[in-house]
């Protein structure tokens, strides 16, 4: 299908047994089953160091930009450590700038052992701005993660939509033609 739209999910969680994961894959199914093909980047796999500006192609910084550089639309998903996103999720978008997100259509996902997780997915779509990404208005908070998932599946019907909802999102919105610079992305010009 050429016009089929390429989503791609990059979880910030290095956890075997993460939510995260299993969110995004259920964000992922959606996409899918919408028309996308989709791509799951699980950074547990990745061997990327701390970024060093004078390092930028260490370990597997150039496998991570060319598989989000190929997407329509990317669906950021982290686990909330003290009120924000992984320090894997920062080191991976460190790696990146311009080239992988200017444009690009973005979901926002979290989940978090609290029931606060709401600042971290603000925290992302700042850094989604400074880097002119086009970041939809949905996003999902899963707080108290434990209890929210059965296996693979979560529990609740709600919770269900808005996850599956985030997908869908990602495949309608995958080519949406983009707004003028932002002042935010004017302004970062260590990212390019």
């Amino acid at each position: 299908m050429p016009d089929q739209p390429h989503v791609v999910a990059v979880c910030g969680s290095l956890r075997e047994e993460s939510y995260t994961r299993k969110a995004l894959r259920i964000a992922l199914d959606a996409a899918e089953e919408a028309g996308a093909s989709v791509d799951l980047i699980d950074l547990r796999t990745f061997d990327l160091p701390l970024f060093d500006p004078d390092a930028e192609d260490a370990g597997d910084a150039a496998e991570l930009r060319e598989r989000i550089e190929q997407a329509d639309s990317v669906v950021l998903g982290t686990p909330v450590y003290h009120g924000s996103y992984s320090s894997v999720l920062k080191t991976a978008l460190d790696y990146c700038g311009f080239d992988e997100f200017e444009h690009k259509t973005v979901g926002l996902l979290c989940v978090a052992g609290g029931s606060f997780p709401v600042t971290s997915l603000d925290h992302l779509r700042s850094v989604c701005r400074s880097l002119n990404a086009w970041v939809v208005p949905h996003q999902v908070a899963l707080p108290r993660a434990r209890t929210k998932f059965d296996g693979q599946s979560l529990r609740e019907e709600g919770d269900r939509d808005r996850v599956r909802t985030l997908g869908q999102r990602m495949v309608e919105y995958a080519n949406i033609e983009p707004d003028p610079p932002c002042i935010e992305s004017t302004e970062n010009v260590g990212a390019d």
